[in-house]
């Protein structure tokens, strides 16, 4: 409850409305506007990914004195950050917020209030590393399990995105490309469902060969241990195009299909077909001319000469030609281009809606082990809001919607909670927007009581 002297309760005043004097206070009661937290909570429970996780940390309390279970700290701080709290400092006042503690299994009034902010950076900074590699992989196992069955073939897009740190901590560098001090962390996206499958903080350099080859290798060989027959692709930028990475991937049956930097070698080899483009260009006079083709090139460090494809676009402008190498054998050149390799774009988009809709680079801590434990509990808050907006039936606008849209339409709802002796009362406002679809929803989400 607020101090005596706060005067936060103390009414104010607001311009009169057809000469009718507006007054104001903060005495309404118990009303939250973040009433969509019970959808989180639903989702929460069809994924089973918060009590995974919490299962994984080790907790040395005395049992007979814990207020706050490990999975309800966890529980409370990846719904805060699913509803727009980045920080743990938010959590000193939604502690008291009463959909926030339904949603999290007490009581709106009579129940305890949630974890504070100390409890919540304690248990932050706990998991050592070995936790760390336990949580990660069983989110990759959760990721595996989502599947009824196991698919014929997976693509996996790797990525890489500048995290700007502002300090000195540990593991970040300063990185010319970027022009400041950052991490480089990698984030790993299920292609066909947009699900993040991986977060892994590292030093803010471009991973060399033996890095890639090394997270490759630990994340194909979990996801062989739920799908040994699935055809996995792996799919990535020249920065994961390593011949580390290639050579492991053409050892253990994993396709691939990277990009490719330019050199004197390459622009020679497809110098008839980049000419003949130019030409046709020309003689045309048109404004762009595009055309594929492949090689087989080997660098000198290669053990074997690889499939090149090149896609070759002449302009006005002058000409580019772009490269990526693949161990796939069927497709023509365009579709491994153009509808294989360029979909991976996407993923840059997954990347953006991970860090600007739910602040993942919110990584201030100074310990490594810390920050790659935010990364974590902000890779769970994008699964829930994954898992709500999968639940959404494909006619309506919001099943495609970005995050901060469906946090915006369907979270952020105001709501009035009035608990008595036997039933807890919710009133949600008459005129809101999404009514019919947030009912639909609970429906679909929130399991219905035996």
């Amino acid at each position: 409850m607020p101090a005596k002297d706060d005067d936060t309760l103390l009414p104010f005043s607001l311009p009169s409305i057809c000469k009718k004097r507006v007054t104001a206070a903060f005495d309404g009661g118990l009303i939250s506007s973040d009433g969509g937290v019970l959808l989180l909570a639903g989702a929460d429970q069809r994924l089973g990914v918060i009590d995974a996780l919490a299962a994984l940390m080790p907790d040395h309390r005395n049992p007979n004195l814990i207020t706050h279970s490990m999975a309800d700290i966890l529980r409370a701080r990846i719904f805060a950050i699913a509803c727009g709290y980045p920080d743990g400092d938010d959590l000193d006042d939604l502690r008291q917020d009463p959909a926030f503690k339904m949603a999290c299994g007490r009581l709106p009034e009579s129940g305890d209030h949630l974890a504070s902010q100390p409890t919540m950076s304690r248990w932050e900074n706990a998991p050592d590393l070995r936790t760390l590699i336990r949580m990660t992989g069983a989110m990759v196992d959760l990721w595996c399990k989502s599947y009824r069955r196991p698919p014929r073939s997976i693509t996996l897009d790797i990525d890489d995105t500048a995290d700007t740190v502002h300090g000195h901590q540990q593991l970040s560098l300063f990185n010319a490309h970027y022009d400041e001090r950052c991490f480089l962390p990698i984030h790993v996206y299920d292609a066909d469902s947009g699900h993040c499958v991986l977060t892994i903080l590292r030093p803010g350099k471009t991973p060399d060969g033996k890095e890639v080859r090394g997270h490759i290798r630990r994340l194909v060989r979990r996801i062989r241990r739920h799908w040994p027959k699935t055809v996995i692709t792996i799919r990535g930028d020249s920065h994961y195009g390593r011949k580390e990475a290639m050579g492991w991937c053409e050892h253990n049956g994993v396709q691939y299909i990277f990009g490719l930097p330019p050199n004197s070698v390459l622009a020679a080899q497809v110098f008839d077909k980049t000419d003949e483009v130019c030409v046709r260009r020309a003689s045309a006079n048109l404004d762009v001319v595009r055309d594929y083709t492949e090689t087989r090139y080997g660098a000198k460090s290669w053990p074997q000469p690889r499939r090149v494809v090149a896609r070759i676009e002449a302009t006005r402008k002058g000409l580019d030609t772009r490269y990526v190498v693949t161990n796939i054998t069927v497709g023509t050149a365009e579709w491994l281009y153009d509808s294989l390799y360029c979909a991976r774009g996407q993923a840059e988009n997954l990347i953006k809606r991970h860090k600007s809709q739910l602040a993942s680079d919110r990584t201030s801590c100074r310990s490594p082990l810390a920050n790659q434990m935010r990364l974590i509990l902000h890779t769970a808050a994008y699964w829930l809001m994954l898992q709500v907006r999968n639940a959404i039936p494909k006619p309506q606008p919001l099943a495609s919607g970005e995050f901060s849209t469906i946090r915006l339409r369907l979270l952020k709802i105001a709501v009035r909670i009035k608990e008595t002796a036997s039933r807890v009362r919710l009133a949600f406002a008459a005129n809101c927007p999404e009514a019919a679809l947030f009912r639909g929803l609970v429906g679909a989400l929130i399991p219905r009581p035996t």
